[in-house]
């Protein structure tokens, strides 16, 4: 049972990621609100392919919820009902959550399937919660963070309906990355104390301890980056789509994002000789390089050369990535300080 929980986890994980890369092409393309409503799009289960679908149509059978757009504006259907040759006020009702009115069918399918991956990484989630009840007398742990895990699918999912809703207010997309990599951070936890064996691998203390410093620093850098994005999001609606100078409107947190950057190279350079120097064994450290250096060409690429098409969403995903990384090999020097406090007791 724990193997088969351990592998439904790494699918669970693998589409929590797969939702993240989602996410960044949302954000890529602009279309956070390509559904205006949640959690369905335009009131339907099947979002639009055209306009024509959400202009008032006579003799025709609307559902409660059903979105149409009226003067720039929404309108849903309050109840039942078979239109007439004119439009009833009385069986439509203004949408108040926002006042934002525009259909673009590209928008509308990027945002739908990012809900649909989203909704699809709670399958297998749902799966090994039910399965850790039987892990409850190994590992009662294993529930209660896979509990855990479901109830943060849910938040995430509310918090999905709010940023709709508040016209993707800044602090809360935030709020929902970070709630993601509480989510990541969670399932890789799941995953490796569920191993039936660990690597050998050395514990050391100041490795240990400037890799805690250098995740805390990743994440800082991912909630800095959230901000510059939004910037850029804002530039492109007062500019148009990436017309215009990224590198005389920087705004501040920029410039402490790319100088933070400086320090994340640095740490991680040290941390990976000495994890050579010391043949501490942790392997993945490599990966840890590649991922950072990826981060930095796709920064330069997007500073110098004015936001080449993907490396905006790439640059975020990356650096999901790294952290994810980093905090599973912090899970592995934690496992080696265990194994080598009860070698020290015995």
């Amino acid at each position: 049972m724990k193997q088969r929980f351990r592998k439904t986890a790494k699918v669970a994980l693998v589409l929590v990621y797969l939702v993240i890369i989602a996410g960044a092409v949302v954000r890529m393309t602009g279309s956070g609100m390509g559904c205006p409503d949640w959690p369905k799009c335009f009131g339907y289960y099947i979002p639009p392919t055209d306009i024509s679908e959400l202009q008032f149509k006579p003799n025709h059978d609307y559902k409660k919820g059903i979105v149409i757009i009226v003067n720039e504006e929404l309108q849903v259907a309050s109840k039942d009902f078979t239109s007439s040759n004119e439009r009833n006020a009385s069986n439509w009702k203004p949408y108040t959550e926002h006042d934002y009115a525009i259909f673009n069918p590209l928008h509308t399918w990027v945002e739908y399937i990012n809900r649909l991956l989203g909704a699809l990484s709670g399958l297998p989630i749902l799966i090994f919660t039910i399965m850790s009840i039987w892990l409850w007398r190994d590992k009662k742990r294993f529930l209660l963070l896979s509990i855990f895990t479901v109830l943060g699918m849910g938040f995430q999912a509310w918090l999905g309906k709010t940023v709709v809703d508040s016209n993707l207010a800044p602090y809360k997309i935030t709020i929902h990355m970070v709630m993601a990599l509480v989510i990541v951070a969670v399932i890789l936890y799941l995953i490796y104390t569920s191993k039936s064996t660990c690597k050998d691998q050395k514990f050391d203390l100041r490795f240990r301890n400037v890799l805690i410093v250098a995740t805390i620093l990743t994440l800082i850098q991912i909630i800095i980056g959230t901000q510059v994005r939004q910037f850029v999001d804002v530039q492109n609606k007062l500019n148009g789509y990436f017309n215009w100078d990224i590198q005389s409107l920087a705004p501040l947190n920029f410039y402490i994002h790319r100088s933070l950057s400086i320090l994340v190279l640095l740490l991680n350079v040290w941390l990976f000789l000495r994890n050579r120097k010391l043949k501490l064994g942790y392997s993945k450290y490599k990966l840890v390089l590649v991922c950072i250096a990826l981060e930095i060409v796709t920064g330069i690429a997007m500073y110098y050369f004015n936001f080449p098409f993907s490396t905006q969403p790439l640059h975020i995903v990356i650096a999901t990535i790294l952290i994810g990384i980093q905090f599973y090999i912090i899970l592995e020097s934690h496992n080696s300080h265990r194994l080598k406090s009860i070698e020290t007791s015995a």
